[in-house]
């Protein structure tokens, strides 16, 4: 279980490090991300269920809610500035909210077309 956590962790640090090292616009913990992902693609026996990585990744994906609790007390704590701001937030939370949804829609609708799929007949 450790040496798995330290995998993690070692995945985030590195990601960290290259995103200070280079000024990459992209947070550490992305890139640290996508080399975990590249490690299991060169290794896909690590992730499978029963190892000690799909364990501690099972633990931290049970335990996720608690990760929310930072930016819940962070609201909180500036309750007054969204108070302030709150309808100017609303609308840019919709608005953007709704252009990514269309967005996303317009990209799958093209990707589909470029690659040739077809709905499935409804039975």
């Amino acid at each position: 279980m450790i040496p798995a956590l330290t995998l993690l962790l070692a995945c985030q640090l590195v990601g960290e490090a290259l995103a200070r090292l280079f000024a990459l616009p992209v947070p550490g913990p992305v890139i640290g991300m996508a080399l975990l992902f590249l490690g299991l693609r060169l290794r896909p026996a690590a992730a499978l269920d029963g190892t000690p990585l799909a364990a501690v990744a099972g633990v931290l994906l049970a335990h996720l809610s608690l990760l929310f609790v930072p930016a819940g007390t962070g609201i909180v704590r500036h309750a007054a500035s969204l108070a302030a701001h709150g309808p100017g937030l609303i609308v840019a939370l919709t608005l953007s909210t709704a252009l990514t949804l269309a967005v996303t829609a317009f990209v799958f609708v093209k990707v589909a077309a470029l690659v040739g799929s077809r709905a499935e007949p409804e039975s």
